[in-house]
């Protein structure tokens, strides 16, 4: 066993564990991908969220394998963000090898390269980054996995493929409708509600076979860099004040029809309910 393996089984087990999963395949999945080509060469700047980062003495790859984020630009806040929380939300999604995944804000990479594990080499995952940079990143990172495809481009497009599983990384006001046309029946959907500057969640959302009801639950609270095109201040605002009471409630997204008494938060054409689909 080299370093790099005996650190990765630690750090699977450190992640399960801080998320308080019992999932091997997920624990799987963090033991396997490596770290190091998706941070880049060392010392790196690291950090819990909502903490300064803090700087690795040097390059030792121990350092990588700590539940900490990693900054790919710590100027923009852009991040691989801190392992526990997307074990916790991988968990959540229950992905099943041969399904096709699609991945809005892939980064360098990381979380695309645990997808893919995960689906295995008949599933597909395709992993959209709209910053060039980071794009270039991940496509070189990414290259020997031959289920998956990077694609720079914006992940709220027209064309998405359809999809068993789309996962976004980064936050928005509402589910975009390319999002939600692109699941398949039984389809998941996992996204930030959260826009740019608002502590909101991260909501997992499950298309029917047919109705306009779909079940719907936050999984955690979360924070993001906004996704571009998906951002509304007069939205956020009142997001912040929803978060503050009941958001643990929530089960089920309605598209049609005038919000009830249930209704935990509405936006335009769409509206969050505590009573089930």
């Amino acid at each position: 066993m080299d370093g790099s393996e005996k650190y990765r089984s630690f750090y699977a087990k450190l992640v399960c564990t801080a998320a308080r999963l019992d999932d091997p395949r997920v624990e799987e999945a963090f033991r396997s991908v490596r770290r190091e080509p998706f941070a880049g060469p060392g010392p790196w700047w690291t950090g819990l969220g909502g903490h300064p980062y803090v700087q690795t003495p040097d390059d030792d790859p121990a350092y990588l394998y700590q539940n900490l984020l990693v900054a790919l630009d710590r100027a923009r806040g852009i991040n691989i963000g801190e392992p526990r929380w997307h074990a916790c939300w991988l968990a959540a999604c229950n992905i099943k090898e041969a399904e096709t995944v699609v991945q809005v804000g892939a980064g360098s990479g990381y979380y695309t390269a645990i997808l893919a594990h995960l689906v295995g080499p008949e599933g597909r995952v395709y992993a959209y980054e709209i910053d060039e940079a980071l794009a270039a990143r991940a496509s070189k990172n990414l290259s020997e996995q031959r289920q998956v495809e990077v694609r720079m481009q914006s992940g709220i497009a027209t064309d998405l493929p359809q999809a068993d599983l789309i996962y976004v990384c980064a936050g928005a006001a509402q589910p975009s409708r390319t999002w939600l046309d692109a699941l398949r029946p039984g389809g998941r959907l996992l996204f930030p509600l959260a826009p740019t500057g608002v502590f909101g969640g991260m909501l997992l959302i499950t298309r029917p076979d047919q109705g306009s009801a779909w079940s719907a639950r936050f999984v955690t609270r979360a924070a993001f860099i906004g996704c571009v095109g998906l951002q509304d201040e007069e939205a956020g605002r009142r997001l912040t004040e929803a978060f503050s009471k009941n958001w643990d409630r929530v089960r089920s997204l309605h598209l049609d029809g005038s919000p009830d008494d249930s209704c935990w938060f509405a936006g335009d054409g769409w509206w969050l309910s505590t009573t089930d689909a």
